[in-house]
């Protein structure tokens, strides 16, 4: 019996899962879009990655997670470690590129800037409330042009004359890109103007006052799109990585962490099979009136969070 460690990264836009070996080889991934339902999506991640492995003689002995999501993921699959983001895409992406020095990651709603010395995290940033500059700003855009947002790169590289792009906030990108059209700029142009601009932002945003050092590794899911990764080369002057998991470079990370946590126990792969449900309740025992998650399994109480004090405290 091959042992394997599950690593859940749970997204506001995607959820992603990847199942590992005792030497950090992804043996089963799966990538899909949350659609605003973390739980059924990583019910349907789980049964996806149970497929992938089943005639493998895999037994999966920790489970980890990261992500928006990552404690209420964590607590329905019973998960050994439940880590923020910053770690585990830095642990995922080190053990790929082990000399990396800053990280590049765009997701859908949210962006991060990461800087490496010597294997370990110094600094890094996120982006503000705003999603100008995210995958779901990209999407947005594409949907307005007529476009596959997967078809987003290869119009980009068409273009030999970009269209500038006020993309400070998507409001204003949005009304700029429809003027711009409307003059009768090119497409491609009007694309490579948005990839641009998406570069722009997170350079001026993101990484605002940070050194940016080679070798650089870009990941999430804009990091699919080769006319972005073209204009972070442009404006950078480096070489940008992409590695063929950069989208699941988090779920890794944190698979990794839970493989080394110490906490192994067997995984069962039905638990996606059971039934969990949210509720939220206002406590009012005192003058926070905080708002108490509860989680329940099966209509059994497993888990609150949100309480500010002891008065609040449901489990």
């Amino acid at each position: 019996m091959q042992k394997g460690y599950l690593g859940v990264d749970i997204g506001s836009i995607s959820t992603k899962g990847v199942i590992i070996d005792e030497n950090n080889k992804i043996i089963a991934e799966k990538y899909l879009w949350t659609e605003g339902d973390p739980i059924n999506a990583v019910k349907n991640v789980v049964n996806s990655l149970k497929e992938q492995v089943k005639d493998k003689n895999i037994k999966v002995r920790a489970v980890g997670t990261t992500g928006s999501a990552r404690k209420l993921i964590g607590t329905i699959l019973n998960a050994q470690v439940i880590k923020n983001e910053i770690t585990a895409h830095a642990i995922g992406t080190l053990s790929i590129y082990p000399d990396v020095r800053t990280i590049f990651e765009i997701g859908g709603q949210d962006s991060k800037i990461i800087l490496i010395e010597d294997g370990i995290v110094v600094d890094y940033a996120m982006n503000t409330l705003c999603a100008a500059g995210t995958g779901s700003f990209l999407s947005s855009q594409a949907k307005r042009l007529g476009l596959q947002v997967e078809q987003f790169g290869e119009f980009a590289l068409q273009s030999k004359n970009p269209t500038k792009i006020a993309a400070r906030c998507t409001v204003f990108a949005e009304s700029d890109l429809v003027h711009k059209a409307q003059i009768g700029h090119k497409k491609e142009d009007i694309i490579a103007g948005l990839c641009k601009a998406v570069v722009t932002n997170y350079l001026n945003n993101v990484g605002k006052g940070k050194k940016i050092k080679s070798p650089i590794v870009f990941q999430g899911g804009v990091s699919k799109n080769i006319g972005v990764i073209k204009a972070f080369e442009d404006e950078t002057g480096e070489k940008i990585y992409v590695d063929k998991y950069a989208h699941l470079m988090g779920a890794l990370g944190v698979a990794m962490l839970a493989k080394n946590s110490g906490k192994e126990q067997n995984f069962d792969f039905d638990i996606a099979e059971m039934h969990f449900e949210t509720r939220g309740v206002e406590c009012a025992k005192c003058a926070n009136n905080c708002e108490i998650i509860c989680i329940y399994k099966n209509d059994h109480l497993v888990d609150a969070w949100g309480n500010k004090c002891d008065n609040g405290a449901v489990v």
